[in-house]
C-alpha cells in the first residue's frame, strides 16, 4: 500500500466516489430489505460503494500480530467501547460509528438486558427491546428468520440505515457480540430508520422473510428482467466420466449473458469421495475464476449432506444446485475432471440468461484450500484466501475432521480490507462467525448460514458450517485477506480442513488460491468413535445405586472415562449416596478413584466396606476438571458386592455450596 494506512485509503477512496454519489437513489430500509434476497446485485460493484466493517467483543488484548503471546487472546467477552450513564441507568456501548451507513448484521451467544439503537445523535432510541427478543425473532415487526436463534447463536439482518451516526448499546454487560455495518461516502443520500418502518413497510418484510424461509424457491433471478438466451445448450443428461477423463462445455453468446443456475448430480459406488475427485473448473471471458472439486463447491463439504440456503443447496436425494449469478461479456466455458480411480456418472445442467455486462459487472470466483495434519500448537491464522484487485467478498464454506470431541473452533476470523495492518473484522470464535454459538453440535439451515453436518458425539468427526455476506458482502478495491484461526483446545493434529471462498471481482483480479492435484482429492475417513476407558476402571455411572437423597444420574465429561461420571446433585450437608462395586475374590485391596471437581461440589466423607477413607475430601475447583487418579487406601473386600459409601459433610469457603459429587471410577488391585 506504499505506506499508506488503511485510513488515508478509504479517505481517497471516499474522495475518488463521492462525486458519483449525487445521482444514486437514496439508501433506505426498503432499499436495503430489497437487497437481502437480490443474488444478481452481489455481481455489480456497489453503487453508491461503502466500506463493510464489524464491532465485536474480541478480547482487546490482541492488538498485533508481531506478538503471539497477545494476538490469540481469547476473553472474547465483555468488552465494550465505554459504559455511560443514560436516564439512571449504566449502557454497555457495541457500536459507535459516523455515517452515512447501516447495520446490517448483529450476532450475539447470549444476548443480555434491553437492546438500544440511537440514531443520529437524538437521546431516544429509534429502537428498543429486549435483546433476546430482537435477535430471536420475537419482537413485533422483525419476524423469523430475518432474526432467528440458530444452534445457540442469536441474529439479526434487519437492515437498519442511519445518515449521520450509529450507536447500540445495552443495559446489561457479560455477553459476546457482533456488530456489522456499512460506511457510505460522505456525501451519500440516506434516509435514517425510524421505528415505524416497521410497521409501514410491513408488506415488504413479510414478502423478504418469507423468501428466506424458503431460499431455493426465491432463486436468483429478479422478475421480469431475465430472458434466455437465444443459443441455450444443455449438458447431456448423463455423462460417463472415466478416471482421468474430462468433459467440457462452452457458452457463446452474441452479446452478454450470464449463468443463474447449475444443477449436479453424482452417481458412483462411493459418492462422498467421487464429488471431491470431480474437478469443476470455470471459465469467464477466458479467465479461470473457479476452481473447486464439484462436491465442495455447493458448500457442505465431503459427504453432500442436504440443506437449503440462499445461493446453494442439497436436496435428500442428493442433487446439487447452485443460483449465483455468473456473468460473461462474451463467453463461458465449464470444464469437469475426473481425478479419481473410479469411473463417475455425473448429471450436469447449466442455465444461461441474457445479462447486460456494464462498468461495474464482475466475475464470479470460487477457490478451495485444503490442509492435512494441521498442527494445533502454536496457534495460527489459516489463511482461507487473499485475492487482489476489485470486487466484493461473498461467502465461504469449512469443513474439518476433528479427531477428539474437544472443541476445535475457537478462533476468530480476521479480515483485511485494501492495506489493512490491523483487521476491520475482528470476531469471537469461529462458531460466531458462522452465525451458531458454544461449539454447538446441534445441525442448522437458513438462507445466509448453516451446518449442515456435525457427526458427534459432541464435535468428534466431520463438522461442515457456511456463511453468506448477502447483505453483509464486503467490498475490496485493491485487496481482500480472510485469515481464521486455529484455536483448538486439543494439542496434536488435524488429520484435514478446508474451505471454499465465493467472492466476485472485475476482470484481471488474481488469487492465492490454486488448482488441486490428486493427492489433495482423497476424503480423511475417521473411524466411529468408541469412548476410551481406563484399563480395570469399574465406571461410576455404571455402579449400583444402594442408597441416596436427590438426584444420581450419569452425565458427560470430556476426559472422563468412558465419557461419562456419576453425578450426585440435591443433596445436603448428612445426606449419603451408597454404591455398589465388585472385587474378583476376597482379600485386600489397593482402591483407588478419579473424582470431578468444580466450584459448586462440595466436601465428602468416603468409606469403603464401612471403613472411612483417611480424611475428608474436598471437591472444589474454580473450573470443572476431571482430576488425577488418587489412592482411597487398603481395604478388606468381599468376593462380589462391596459398598463405597459417600456422606456429604460440608463445603469450602470457596465453593458455591451445592454440595455436588462426582465419581469417575473406581478401580481395585491386590494389596501385597
Amino acid at each position: 500500500m506504499n505506506g499508506l494506512t488503511s485510513v488515508a485509503v478509504f479517505a481517497l477512496f471516499v474522495a475518488l466516489m463521492t462525486a458519483g454519489c449525487a445521482s444514486v437513489p437514496p439508501v433506505t430500509t426498503r432499499s436495503l430489505l430489497a437487497e437481502m434476497t437480490d443474488l444478481d446485485a452481489l455481481a455489480e460493484f456497489p453503487h453508491p460503494p461503502y466500506a463493510c466493517r464489524q464491532f465485536s467483543s474480541y478480547d482487546r488484548a490482541s492488538t498485533t500480530p508481531d506478538d503471539p503471546e497477545t494476538w490469540f487472546a481469547n476473553a472474547d467477552v465483555n468488552q465494550y467501547l465505554r459504559v455511560e450513564e443514560h436516564a439512571g441507568r449504566k449502557e454497555w456501548v457495541m457500536m459507535d460509528a459516523d455515517g452515512p451507513g447501516a447495520i446490517v448484521r448483529i450476532w450475539s451467544a447470549n444476548p443480555a438486558g434491553t437492546l438500544r439503537i440511537y440514531l443520529d445523535g437524538a437521546e431516544t432510541p429509534a429502537l428498543e427491546a429486549p435483546m433476546g427478543d430482537f435477535l430471536g425473532g420475537k419482537v413485533s415487526g422483525v419476524p423469523e428468520p430475518i432474526a432467528h436463534l440458530r444452534s445457540a447463536g442469536w441474529n439479526s439482518y434487519l437492515p437498519i440505515p442511519y445518515a449521520r451516526h450509529c450507536k447500540v448499546t445495552s443495559d446489561r454487560d457479560g455477553f459476546y457480540y457482533h456488530v456489522n455495518y456499512r460506511t457510505y461516502p460522505a456525501e451519500t443520500a440516506v434516509t435514517t430508520f425510524a421505528a415505524d418502518d416497521l410497521t409501514s413497510l410491513a408488506p415488504e418484510i413479510a414478502a423478504v422473510a418469507a423468501k428466506l424461509a424458503s431460499p431455493r424457491d426465491c432463486g436468483a433471478r429478479p422478475s421480469g428482467t431475465w430472458t434466455t438466451t437465444s443459443d441455450q445448450e444443455s449438458w447431456p443428461a448423463d455423462l460417463e466420466l472415466p478416471p482421468g477423463h474430462a468433459t467440457s462445455h462452452g457458452f457463446n453468446s452474441s452479446g452478454p449473458a450470464a449463468i443463474v443456475e447449475l444443477r449436479a448430480k453424482v452417481t458412483a459406488p462411493n459418492v462422498e469421495q467421487a464429488a471431491r475427485h470431480l474437478l469443476l473448473i470455470m471459465e469467464f471471458d477466458g479467465q479461470q475464476t473457479v476452481v473447486c472439486p464439484l462436491g465442495d463447491f455447493f458448500g457442505a463439504g465431503p459427504g453432500l449432506r442436504p440443506y437449503a440456503s440462499l445461493p446453494l443447496g442439497i436436496t435428500d436425494d442428493g442433487e446439487l444446485w447452485s443460483h449465483w449469478v455468473m456473468p460473461f461479456r462474451k463467453s463461458a466455458r465449464i470444464d469437469v475432471h475426473n481425478l479419481g480411480s473410479d469411473p463417475v456418472r455425473l448429471t450436469l445442467h447449466a442455465t444461461p440468461s441474457r445479462r447486460e455486462w456494464t462498468s461495474r459487472s464482475m466475475h464470479f470466483h470460487a477457490g478451495w484450500r485444503i490442509g492435512r495434519e494441521v498442527p494445533t500448537r502454536p496457534f495460527q491464522d489459516w489463511n482461507y484466501a487473499t485475492m487482489q484487485g476489485k470486487g466484493v467478498f461473498a461467502g465461504a464454506a469449512f469443513a474439518i475432521a476433528n479427531p477428539v470431541k474437544t472443541w476445535w473452533g475457537e478462533g476468530d476470523e480476521k479480515i483485511y480490507v485494501d492495506g489493512e495492518t490491523f483487521p476491520s473484522h475482528f470476531g469471537t470464535g469461529t462458531e460466531d462467525y458462522y452465525g451458531y454459538a458454544w461449539g454447538s453440535n446441534q445441525l442448522f439451515t437458513h438462507a445466509y448460514h448453516n451446518q449442515p453436518r456435525c457427526d458427534g458425539p459432541v464435535n468428534y468427526g466431520w463438522t461442515a458450517v457456511n456463511r453468506w455476506h448477502i447483505l453483509d458482502r464486503i467490498p475490496f478495491r485493491q485487496d481482500f485477506r480472510f485469515d481464521m484461526e486455529l484455536w483448538h483446545w486439543w494439542e496434536g493434529r488435524v488429520p484435514e480442513m478446508s474451505v471454499v471462498t465465493y467472492w466476485y471481482a472485475r476482470p484481471g483480479a488474481t488469487t492465492n488460491r490454486t488448482t488441486p492435484v490428486p493427492a489433495d482429492l482423497r476424503v480423511t475417513t475417521l473411524p466411529p468413535y468408541v469412548a476410551p476407558r481406563v484399563a480395570g476402571a469399574i465406571e461410576g455411572e455404571e455402579m449400583l445405586i444402594v442408597q441416596k437423597t436427590g438426584e444420581v444420574t450419569p452425565q458427560g465429561i470430556d476426559h472422563c472415562s468412558n465419557d461419562q461420571h456419576l453425578w450426585w446433585r440435591e443433596g445436603k450437608p448428612g445426606d449419603q449416596l451408597v454404591l455398589s462395586f465388585p472385587a474378583p475374590a476376597a482379600g485386600r485391596y489397593h482402591v483407588f478413584a478419579r473424582f470431578v471437581m468444580a466450584r459448586d461440589y462440595g466436601v465428602v466423607q468416603l468409606s469403603v466396606n464401612d471403613q472411612p477413607v483417611a480424611e475428608p475430601l474436598d471437591l472444589f475447583n474454580e473450573r470443572v476438571k476431571v482430576a488425577d487418579e488418587r489412592p482411597l487406601g487398603v481395604f478388606e473386600l468381599h468376593a462380589g458386592d462391596n459398598v463405597l459409601a459417600v456422606k456429604i459433610v460440608g463445603a469450602n469457603e470457596k465453593a458455591e455450596p451445592k454440595f455436588m459429587f462426582g465419581l469417575d471410577y473406581l478401580r481395585v488391585a491386590p494389596a501385597e
